[in-house]
C-alpha cells in the first residue's frame, strides 16, 4: 500500500511540482493545504503518513498547524522553508520535526528526507548506520563521508559534506572563521554571506543541533 502524504505549501507552483515528484515515486497526495486550519483539519479527517509543511503561509504559521496535529495524531513533519530567525528555530524544534528543507531544496533531499519520515513512522528497519555517532538520531560514516538519520542517508552538497568532516575532525573545539574559510575555499577570498549560508543549510540538515556560534570567533561542533 502507497503511503499517504500531505502537502501543506501556500505557494500552489510549488505545491503541484512536489505533488508531481512524489506521485511519480509511487506515494499517494492526501490533499494540498495553504492555510493551517485547513492542514489540520485535512490532517485530522485523513490516513496521514507524512506531513511536507510550510513554515510561513497566507495569514497563518505552519508551526502552529504542527504543534495542534502532533496533539492529536503523532504524524512524521518535515518543515519547508526559505528561512528562520532564531525564535521560530526555537519553535520549530518543539515539534521535533523529521528535518528541515531549506528552499530551495532539491529532490534528493527532499526524497531522503522522506525515507527517514517514514522509516521512523511505519518502524521499517535500516542497517544503515555510521562509525562515529552524534546522538539517538544523527551518526557519520567516516570511509563513505556519509551522514545518516535514523538510518537513512541525509543528503549533502559537496561543501556540506566538506564542512561536517571539518566539524566531525575537530569536534568540541573552537573552529574560527579564519580557519574555515581557508579549509573550504583556500582559493577565493574571505566571505561572510557565503560561510554563514553554508553554516545555515548544514544546520537545517543536522535539525539545528550540534553547531555552535561563538560571536566573532567562530563554531564549536557539540557532540
Amino acid at each position: 500500500m502507497s503511503k499517504k502524504i500531505l502537502i501543506v505549501e501556500d505557494e500552489s507552483i510549488i505545491a503541484i511540482e512536489i505533488e508531481s515528484y512524489l506521485i511519480k515515486l509511487g506515494y499517494e497526495i492526501v490533499g494540498i493545504a495553504s492555510t493551517a486550519d485547513d492542514a489540520y483539519k485535512q490532517a485530522m479527517n485523513n490516513q496521514v503518513d507524512l506531513i511536507l509543511m510550510d513554515i510561513y503561509l497566507i495569514n497563518s504559521n505552519g508551526i502552529d498547524a504542527a504543534i495542534k496535529i502532533k496533539k492529536e495524531k503523532n504524524i512524521p513533519i518535515i518543515f519547508l522553508t526559505a528561512h528562520m530567525d532564531e525564535e521560530t528555530i526555537e519553535r520549530a524544534i518543539t515539534v521535533n520535526p523529521v528535518a528541515y528543507l531549506t528552499k530551495p531544496f532539491n529532490r534528493q533531499e527532499l526524497f531522503a528526507a522522506i525515507k527517514i519520515g517514514l522509516s521512523k513512522c511505519c518502524n521499517i528497519d535500516n542497517s544503515l548506520v555510521g562509525d562515529i555517532s552524534l546522538d539517538h538520531e544523527f551518526s557519520f560514516n567516516t570511509k563513505s563521508s556519509q551522514l545518516i538519520c535514523c538510518g537513512e542517508e541525509v543528503h549533502l552538497s559537496k561543501k556540506e559534506r566538506q564542512l561536517l568532516k571539518l566539524f566531525i575532525n575537530h569536534k568540541n573545539t573552537l573552529i574560527s572563521f579564519m580557519t574555515m574559510e581557508y579549509e573550504l575555499w583556500a582559493d577565493k577570498p574571505s566571505n561572510d554571506s557565503r560561510r554563514r549560508t553554508l553554516i545555515s543549510r548544514l544546520r537545517a540538515k543536522l535539525k539545528h543541533r550540534f553547531i555552535e556560534t561563538y560571536a566573532s570567533e567562530g563554531y564549536i561542533f557539540k557532540v
